[in-house]
Parts: structure tokens; C-alpha cells; sequence
């Protein structure tokens, strides 16, 4: 059911892209393609089941509600372990746009549960009584859960890994992306931690202890381990991010930094203990997803200084002249107070001319320098630390120059026109 679904979902992208220009529109995949404007991604929803099971619904039995403490314990057990491994399944230059830009959850990896399961976790970790409607103690396989509502479980958009009633939502998948290696992660990463699990009771009853003393031991220290990688705030709030460092959540905050723990041992070893990828499988697809990221920026960083240097400045210079002709012309009729306002209008023009000019040059020598690093990561970090400030420090000056400049001279559409055009 999941390569169905990913296929849907890449069919349906590509039938977009198709059918949007018989409407004279492009359909724009880009996770950020307007600044100021909200972004675009996609809501992973994941979830275990028998062929007759869901194995994360909380059930109303004792016997289901054990069963969904145990499934429960290892998703969080591996959202908390592999945190790195999710975080660079969403890592690509177009995300890194719209992760933590407050429409997106943050790239800090964590779990909302909710106020109730999280209140019947605490329990079960610190042995004492749930809080819930009733008062009561968490005897496991004994107690019969709350029923977890979707309404009481998903009101937390900040969070890029939700619990929702009865299975979990993916939130970080960036719009542009497939979908098939944020679930070869999640589905690796979980079943790294049901073999843990498993282990662990096949030698605890192996060695005389039955199945329920087995989880009544267990499940208390896994809460209890993981807890940290639960949080229900806000994730948009600057004290998240201190918070989290505190707790030892890894803050990946570009594709970058995220990639280059693609590599690292404790994430290799999810692919290799079940042999999904080999090392040099592994190793191969961070050099790709790293070229891919330089290329992207090298290509985003020419086609920026072509439009500069082509339909930027260009009639930016001839507002500059005609100014200049302003100030002149007032100044001779008026005097030099009387052209005072045409004179602030020249300068500030000038000066956003001046610094355009000496920042394309910049960003030139930026790509260039990139494109000539030698190894993936290297040339992926030039990309990271040259081109996408001298980027940001030209759109600056462009969008100032946007709207100091006529529109009869400006040769590409205003921003206004893109977003508001009939």
C-alpha cells in the first residue's frame, strides 16, 4: 500500500505539471517560491496494521491498549534515535526555504502526542496515577485507555512528527519531493526499534519471565529514555530551539549540515542491520543528494546574476539617468533646496545600483568558486556559505530598486503582478 501510494502521489504531481499550462498557468512545486508567502509541502501520513490491524489505534480493550503502548514505544524509541536519519529524508534545497519559516514545522525532529497520551506516558514513566477523566493507575494490560480523538491530537501544526488518533503525520516532506525515502527512513528507522523491543522480551521470557512482567518492565524505561523527543508547544517559538539543545535534539537547519550525518554510523546502520541499502549504496546517495543541492544552488545562483546584469540593472540605470536629468532640471528653476526631495530619490537609487553592482560580482566569483571545489560535500558547503548570502544580499538591493523604479521601465513583473495578476 505504500508504493501505491507514492505512486499516486508522484502521478498526480506530474498530471499538475501537465494540465496546469492548458489553463495558461505553471503549476509551481517549489516549496517557497514567494517570499512573505506560505509555503508548500506535504503531510506524510503513516501508520502499522495487520491485514485486518491497525497497530496504532488505542483500541478499547486491555489487550489492545497494551499492544498499542508497545507499537507506540518504538515509534517514539525510533523518532528519537534516528532523529538525524528523518531529517535529511526532507533535506533539499527548496525545504530548507520553508522549515521553520512559521508554515512549516521546524528542523528540529520531534513527537506531539497530545495533552492526554502524553499525561498516560508520564504515568506509565514515573509510576503514578494517569490524571485523566478518572483518576486511576496505569496497571498495563489491565487499564483501558482513553479513546484519543483526532480533534484532541492534532492541533499542533508546528510539529513535524504528529500523533493523530490513530496513526502519525509526517510534516516536514517538502512539496517537491517523493515520498518514497522519507518512508524508507521512517519504516527503517521503526523497525530498527521493534527489533530492539523484541529482542529484549524474547530474552526476558527465554529466561523464564512472562510476556506481560516482561512489558511491565520495559515499557516504564522506554517512556522514560524517549520522553525528550516529546514536545507539544510551539515550535516556532525561539525557546524551542534552547529547549531542544537542552533535551540534545540534533538543529539541522539547512540541507547541508543535515546530509553530512547521512554518513554517520548509528544512521548507516538502520539501512545495513535489515539490508535495505549496502554501505556503498548508502554513501553513493549522500554524494548525489549533496551534488544535487550544489548544482540547484549554482544554477539558482547564475540565473539570479543573468537576471541582474540582463533586466535588473539595465533600467534601473536609465531611473538613475532620468533622475539625474530631475535634479538637474528642478535645481535650475528651483534652487538647490527646492530639489531636495529629487536629489533623495537619486541617491537612494544610486546607492542600491552601486551595492547590486558590486554584489553581483560577488556572487559571480561565489558560483565560480563553488563549481571549482573539488569533493560533494565541499562543493556543497561553497554553494551553502558563498553563493546563498551573496544571493540574499543581491535580492535585497533588486527588491529595493523594484519599487524605487517605474513600472514602464521595470522589464519583468513586479512582484505585486505575480501574486495578484488577472
Amino acid at each position: 500500500t505504500t508504493n501505491v501510494a507514492i505512486d499516486h502521489n508522484l502521478l498526480t504531481m506530474e498530471m499538475m505539471k501537465k494540465l496546469a499550462p492548458k489553463y495558461g498557468l505553471v503549476c509551481l512545486q517549489h516549496e517557497k517560491p514567494f517570499e512573505g508567502v506560505n509555503g508548500s509541502g506535504k503531510h506524510n501520513n503513516w501508520s502499522m496494521s495487520t491485514t485486518h490491524e491497525n497497530l496504532l489505534d488505542p483500541g478499547d480493550t486491555p489487550m489492545e491498549n497494551l499492544q498499542f503502548l508497545v507499537f507506540l514505544a518504538a515509534v517514539i524509541k525510533a523518532v528519537d534515535e534516528y532523529a538525524d536519519l528523518l531529517r535529511t529524508s526532507v533535506a533539499t534545497p527548496g525545504n530548507d526555504h520553508r522549515l521553520g519559516a512559521n508554515e512549516a514545522p521546524p528542523a528540529i525532529i520531534s513527537i506531539f502526542v497530545g495533552e492526554e497520551l502524553e499525561a498516560v506516558i508520564d504515568a506509565i514513566a514515573s509510576d503514578s496515577p494517569y490524571a485523566g477523566p478518572v483518576k486511576m493507575k496505569m496497571d498495563l494490560g489491565v487499564d483501558v485507555l482513553p479513546k484519543f480523538s483526532k480533534d484532541t491530537t492534532d492541533r499542533n501544526r508546528t510539529s513535524p512528527f504528529a500523533f493523530t488518533g490513530n496513526k502519525f503525520e509526517f510534516r516536514a516532506v517538502g512539496s517537491s519531493q517523493s515520498v518514497a525515502p522519507v518512508n524508507i527512513a521512517l519504516n527503517a528507522a521503526v523497525a530498527s526499534a521493534l527489533d530492539d523491543i523484541a529482542t529484549e522480551l524474547e530474552a526476558s521470557v527465554s529466561a523464564g519471565t512472562d510476556l506481560n512482567t516482561a512489558l511491565q518492565s520495559l515499557l516504564p524505561r522506554l517512556f522514560k529514555e524517549h520522553m525528550p523527543i516529546v514536545f507539544n508547544g510551539n515550535g516556532y517559538a525561539e525557546s524551542w530551539a534552547e529547549e531542544a539543545a537542552r533535551r540534545g535534539l540534533p538543529n539541522y537547519n539547512n540541507t547541508v549540515t543535515a546530509l553530512e550525518h547521512y554518513s554517520d554510523p548509528d544512521v548507516m546502520n538502520v539501512f545495513l542491520r535489515h539490508g535495505i541499502l549496502t554501505e556503498r549504496e548508502i554513501l553513493s546517495r549522500q554524494d548525489i543528494l549533496l551534488e544535487n543541492y550544489s548544482k540547484t544552488v549554482c544554477i539558482e545562483g547564475n540565473l539570479l546574476a543573468d537576471m541582474i546584469r540582463s533586466s535588473v540593472l539595465p533600467p534601473s540605470m536609465e531611473a538613475q539617468t532620468r533622475a539625474a536629468d530631475a535634479v538637474i532640471k528642478t535645481r535650475a528653476v528651483l534652487g538647490d533646496k527646492g530639489a531636495a526631495s529629487e536629489e533623495e530619490y537619486f541617491n537612494e537609487l544610486r546607492g542600491h545600483i552601486v551595492a547590486l553592482q558590486k554584489g553581483v560580482t560577488v556572487l559571480e566569483k561565489a558560483v565560480e568558486k563553488a563549481q571549482c571545489t573539488e569533493g560533494a560535500l565541499e562543493q556543497a558547503k561553497a554553494a551553502r556559505d558563498g553563493i546563498l548570502p551573496a544571493m540574499a544580499e543581491c535580492r535585497t538591493h533588486a527588491d529595493a530598486l523594484e519599487r524605487l523604479v517605474e513600472d514602464s521601465l521595470w522589464v519583468l513583473p513586479k512582484y505585486a503582478e505575480l501574486l495578484w495578476a488577472h
